[in-house]
Parts: structure tokens; C-alpha cells; sequence
């Protein structure tokens, strides 16, 4: 029986990804962004392996450092000026600062001024992930927004699937320093294409009284922002382990095949997802972010690689859900006037806890060693945003 009608016996239809996208302006917006988010999977390989052309290893990943600690900041400060004055204006003054930064870095300067050019081009990275998620109440029927968060949070991983490849590419055709540029470039387009849709022209933030502490003076988004911290810490242990586990099995090339993997478990459960409203959505929450500790549990096993593949696709299947979860209760939570910053403080939230679970577990794996090891923080560090997300969801109320 087709679920495309609403009958007694089979309830409200389900949301359909075809249905978000066939919105108006939808595919619009979402390309633009992913032509702009790009930048964001390639820029840290990119300076890396510019970086490592001239410099040490150890000044190349403080120029990686200063990029991610650049974006960690901007994000929210742009998100807040966005509420208040209008989106486009705020994403064509940052893609300019960071165009600005990625093309003096490519110019290779002294060192310190490497390292605040790379600061800059973090910096000024466009808020596309705040700027696109505040969009969705305007594009789609209230009914879609679930599905919404979803399909944006899933293609999301795309990003850093094709962010490498698009530093390959580059690198391959125009050298270290034309990496950078093309990433620059990448930017700009993205920028003008988001900047162009009626929809980001026309969008306003909520009048509200404003306050120094924004959307962070929110009981329960500082709750959100520490389970996305520790399920972003998992996702980073997570990278280094694979890292480990690929040497350690004497092909090194296996880390991105099966990072690949989860990945695509993402893609594929994200896709699954989106044609699921919850009816609750608190328990719905605390129950994805319960799977997602539990599709870690296997990779504990240490398989051979052919099934350590199949299981970190496992390992993602959740991950989107979470995430959708977290989106959907950050916008409830956020107090008037605070939406796009909201978002970002997320996005920074899970960014940070990745950097942070990542030289956590390269830290274990240097001083105990041992492959299991490096599996082993990530289900712990879900099993706390399960129990954090358990505790305070019936503590903490909504605004």
C-alpha cells in the first residue's frame, strides 16, 4: 500500500529526502553550501602537505593547529553577526579574510606570519553549516524538518570524502602552494552561490534583546554542546585508531579505505533516518545516541580488515541521527535571537572534541601502545553522552 496518502490505517505519511529536495531553493542552497563546506575536509591536508614541502613536521602541524583553532572561534562570532545583521554581507567579509589568509600562506612566509595567516584563514571560514540550518523553518513544511536535518547532516559526509580528493587533484595539478589557492577559490564560489538564493537574501534573525553569553547562557544547549563534545572526542579517537590499526597491519592506505567505510555506514544510515519522525524526540535522541555507543562495541574485536570495514560502517550508521538529534534540540533550546549562533557553537563543540579525542588516543597509543587500545575510548566516551543525554534531558527543561 503506497505511503504517499494519509488513511487511517497507515497514519501520516512518511517524509521522503525527494520531497526536501524538491522544495523550492533546496537544492540551491544545500549544492552552494557543500561547494563552500568543501574547503573545510580539504584545508587541513592541504596545509599539511604544503606545509611539510619546507617546514618540519612539527611546525606543519601547528600551521593545521592554528587553521583548526582559527575556525573553532570564527564560527560562532560569525554565526552571531549573521543573527544580527543579515547573512550575506557576513559571509563575503569572511570568505575575504580567509581568501586573504590562504594567499599569504601560499606565499610562504616567516613562520610566525604563516601561523596568524593560517589563524586567518580559519577565521574567516563562512558559517555555510549556521547560515544553511536556520534556512530549513523557511524552505521545508514543519513536517520535513526532521528529514531536512538529516539529509543536510548525511551529504555532509561527503565533505570529507571529496575534500582529500579535491586536495589531490589540486596538489597533483598545480603544486603545494596551488592547493591552497584552489581551496581559496572553492570558498568564493560557494559563497556566491549560497549569497545569490532568495532565500539566504531574505532570511532575518529574531528581534530579541541580546546578551553577552548568546546562546551558551542555555541550560540545556550547554548540555547538547557536551554530548556533541564527546561524541565528536569518539569520532576523533576513532581516526587516530584506524591510523594505528592500518600500520600496525602494514598497510597504511587501509586508514582511508576504512574511514571511507564509515563514511558510507553514515551516508547509508542518515538516508535510512530521514524517512523516520520521531514522535518523541528526546527519547528518540537518547536512544541514537545508546545505538551509537553499542555499533562501536565491535570494532573492540580487532578484526581483519575486510571486516574491521564492515564494522566501522557499523560504527557511522548512527552517527547522523545523533547528530539530527542534537540540531533539532540546539534549535528548540536556543533562546530568540539566537539561532545561527547556536548552530555554530555545535558545529564548534563536536570540531573541538575531535581535536581533543584525537590527541588523547595518539597519546595512549604512544605510551601504553597496543591497537585496542585505541579503539577502546571511543564507546566509553559515547556511553557518557548516552548517560549525559539520559540524566539531563530529564533535569534540564527546554526554554
Amino acid at each position: 500500500m503506497s505511503t504517499d496518502r494519509q488513511t487511517p490505517m497507515t497514519g501520516p505519511p512518511r517524509p521522503r529526502v525527494t520531497e526536501v529536495l524538491r522544495a523550492p531553493q533546496v537544492s540551491w542552497v544545500l549544492v552552494a553550501s557543500l561547494v563552500g563546506r568543501v574547503p573545510l575536509g580539504a584545508a587541513p591536508l592541504a596545509l599539511l602537505l604544503f606545509a611539510r614541502d619546507t617546514m618540519t613536521i612539527s611546525l606543519a602541524g601547528l600551521l593545521v593547529g592554528a587553521y583548526s583553532a582559527g575556525l573553532a572561534v570564527g564560527q560562532p562570532m560569525l554565526a552571531r553577526m549573521a543573527d544580527r545583521w543579515r547573512q550575506p554581507p557576513v559571509m563575503w567579509a569572511a570568505v575575504a579574510l580567509s581568501t586573504a589568509g590562504f594567499v599569504l600562506t601560499a606565499v610562504r612566509p616567516a613562520p610566525a606570519l604563516a601561523v596568524l595567516a593560517a589563524v586567518a584563514a580559519g577565521l574567516g571560514a563562512p558559517p555555510f553549516e549556521a547560515g544553511l540550518r536556520v534556512l530549513w523553518k523557511d524552505l521545508v513544511a514543519d513536517r520535513l524538518r526532521h528529514a531536512a536535518y538529516t539529509l543536510d547532516v548525511t551529504i555532509q559526509e561527503l565533505i570529507f570524502i571529496a575534500g582529500p580528493l579535491l586536495t589531490m587533484v589540486a596538489l597533483a595539478v598545480a603544486g603545494p602552494a596551488g592547493g591552497l589557492l584552489v581551496i581559496a577559490a572553492g570558498q568564493v564560489v560557494g559563497t556566491a552561490l549560497f549569497t545569490l538564493a532568495p532565500v539566504v537574501r531574505g532570511w532575518r534573525g529574531e528581534t530579541a534583546v541580546r546578551h553577552w553569553a548568546g546562546p551558551l547562557r542555555a541550560a540545556r544547549l550547554r548540555l547538547l554542546l557536551a554530548v556533541t563534545a564527546l561524541v565528536g572526542a569518539a569520532v576523533g579517537a576513532t581516526t587516530v585508531a584506524v591510523a594505528g590499526y592500518a600500520e600496525a597491519e602494514g598497510v597504511r592506505s587501509w586508514a582511508g579505505w576504512l574511514l571511507a567505510a564509515q563514511a558510507t555506514g553514515a551516508l547509508v544510515g542518515g538516508l535510512v533516518s530521514a524517512r523516520h519522525t520521531p514522535s518523541d524526540p528526546r527519547r528518540h535522541l537518547r536512544l541514537a545516541v545508546a545505538l551509537l555507543a553499542v555499533g562501536y562495541l565491535p570494532l573492540l574485536l580487532v578484526p581483519p580488515p575486510l571486516l574491521m570495514a564492515v564494522g566501522m560502517a557499523v560504527s557511522g550508521l548512527a552517527l547522523p541521527t545523533v547528530l539530527t538529534g542534537i540540531f533539532l534540540s540546539a534549535d528548540g533550546a536556543a533562546p530568540p535571537g539566537t539561532a545561527a549562533e547556536s548552530f555554530a557553537w555545535v558545529a564548534t563543540a563536536f570540531a573541538l572534541g575531535s581535536a581533543a579525542g584525537s590527541a588523547v588516543d595518539g597519546a595512549l597509543l604512544d605510551t601504553v601502545g597496543g591497537v585496542l587500545v585505541g579503539f577502546a575510548p571511543a564507546p566509553l566516551l559515547i556511553l557518557g553522552a548516552a548517560l549525559l543525554v539520559r540524566v539531563g534531558t530529564r533535569t534540564v527543561q527546554p526554554r
